[in-house]
């Protein structure tokens, strides 16, 4: 934890609060400053605070409301170095955003006894991911607590790989004895005899988005162990007609491209102590023209059904380049303005 903080506000404007923080370890002090500073910059042109370091004392000086959330911000990074973590400017923008959501009454992310805030995390054999955005912390919680998950969203959003990580995880952990992982071949017509090699060359390049995630939870050498094995199972979505998925986290990526029928034969392949988590972007459909999409049937059918989470990402979510998060809001805005047209 940070060690000490204190309020000197003797020394600030009026309408303005100035606060010293201390943290303990100059080492991690200075790991959360950045390089050149680059953290506490990106604090202050987010929140609109004076952040100056010295040594391990860092003064915070602005408006008290936002003093606050910098402060919550830098002891929620500190506490992240403490437990062995790095700190990227990701996740500095992420805790900021994570921050500014707490005093809108949102259910998450939720804070300690010390008023820390306690972000949901994935933890990893190679790495612990940490939430970054409020839906994202959401996301992580559901897929902890329900049987099936439905991750809506634009690209960035992340929605694949945490679904990824939690996947790994629990693999890890003995939760689960297996991961199955499954997309609809759409751009094959699900016809995938033609193409050459054997089953799992055929769907590989449909499913590199999530190998490339898996290679990032685990080590190159036990993904390939568990793909040698079945412990790491691809298949594309035609081929789990009949199956029962039991002890499995089962996951099926780019859903907005399975048909009604697809969708409801692969929700109930569930079996026994079973994770399911379901994503894909409804507003990137490449089915045929009039063909429902099935994830959308899925999502309105089953939001309200005891076990079932549906967590819809947005533009504000996107954590890729910040250019993909101003495409993705162009877009949604455009989308708004034609759906007002007459």
């Amino acid at each position: 934890m940070a060690g000490r903080s204190g309020t000197s506000a003797n020394r600030a404007e009026p309408g303005k609060q100035q606060i010293d923080l201390v943290f303990d370890n100059n080492r991690l002090a200075s790991t959360l400053y950045g390089e050149f500073d680059q953290n506490l910059a990106l604090i202050e042109r987010r929140l609109g605070v004076d952040a100056r370091a010295r040594g391990n004392l860092v003064t915070l000086s602005g408006p008290p409301a936002t003093v606050a959330l910098a402060r919550r911000v830098l002891e929620s990074l500190y506490d992240r170095l403490l437990e062995g973590h790095d700190v990227l400017q990701g996740d500095v923008e992420g805790a900021v955003r994570m921050a500014e959501v707490e005093d809108a009454q949102l259910p998450l992310p939720t804070l300690d006894e010390s008023s820390r805030m306690r972000l949901a995390r994935i933890a990893t054999r190679k790495k612990s991911v940490v939430a970054r955005t409020p839906m994202q912390d959401a996301y992580i919680r559901a897929m902890d607590r329900c049987e099936l998950v439905f991750g809506l969203g634009p690209a960035g959003t992340g929605k694949t790989y945490l679904a990824v990580a939690f996947a790994s995880a629990m693999l890890e952990r003995g939760d689960v004895e297996r991961i199955i992982l499954s997309r609809p071949a759409v751009e094959a017509g699900e016809r995938l005899g033609f193409l050459p090699g054997d089953m799992k060359e055929k769907v590989d390049p449909y499913l590199r988005p999530l190998y490339d995630a898996l290679y990032d939870m685990m080590p190159a050498e036990k993904v390939e162990r568990g793909l040698a094995s079945g412990t790491i199972e691809v298949a594309p979505l035609a081929f789990m007609r009949g199956r029962t998925l039991a002890r499995a986290a089962i996951i099926l990526d780019e859903a907005q491209n399975s048909t009604t029928m697809q969708m409801k034969m692969f929700l109930t392949r569930l079996g026994e102590d079973s994770k399911m988590i379901v994503t894909g972007d409804p507003t990137q459909i490449d089915l045929r023209p009039g063909e429902l999409s099935g994830l959308n049937e899925a999502t309105r059918i089953l939001d309200a059904v005891e076990g079932v989470s549906v967590i819809r990402f947005t533009g504000a979510d996107v954590v890729r380049h910040p250019l993909v998060q101003r495409i993705v809001n162009a877009y949604e805005r455009d989308e708004r303005r034609e759906a007002q047209l007459p």
